[in-house]
């Protein structure tokens, strides 16, 4: 995994009612850097949003439906992990969690199951200046966005 992401694996409550699930709560360690804002991202099957990349804010997400293919990539010149590159899936059958996302990480997300709902805090109200961009085919990055997993 790449430095300072990290995946909170979440406890779901289930009965024939349905479920509850909580999130993160403010004394998590996890959610150290605190509340700023918290925002909803619609998608619908097949859309891709990537690159994004923060020089302050951390971001937390959570997918409530459908399943998002999340990559990340550090940017960050002193890190370990400089340079790589991790995926995960979030959503629908998936182990429920929430990621945490830091600074200098590019993060992007394809929609392979959806719609699906993203939802994400952040630790600062939303900056323009603080909102980075990257091509989603840099080639930098590398990354493929449009390629599907292997046939094995």
């Amino acid at each position: 995994m790449i430095e300072g992401v990290e995946v909170k694996q979440l406890v779901t409550h289930a009965d024939e009612r349905g479920f509850f699930r909580e999130l993160i709560r403010v004394t998590d360690g996890f959610f150290g850097e605190g509340f700023g804002q918290l925002s909803q991202s619609l998608m619908y099957h097949g859309a891709t949003k990537a690159w994004h990349i923060h020089t302050k804010q951390v971001d937390w997400w959570y997918v409530a439906n459908g399943v998002i293919k999340v990559a990340l990539h550090d940017t960050r010149a002193g890190s370990p992990s400089h340079g790589e590159t991790a995926e995960l899936l979030m959503g629908d059958n998936q182990s429920a969690c929430v990621v945490r996302i830091p600074p200098g990480v590019a993060h992007g997300c394809k929609c392979i199951s959806g719609p699906a709902l993203l939802f994400y805090v952040t630790s600062h109200v939303y900056d323009p200046a603080d909102e980075g961009r990257i091509r989603h085919d840099d080639p930098g990055i590398g990354y493929d966005w449009v390629g599907s997993p292997p046939i094995t």
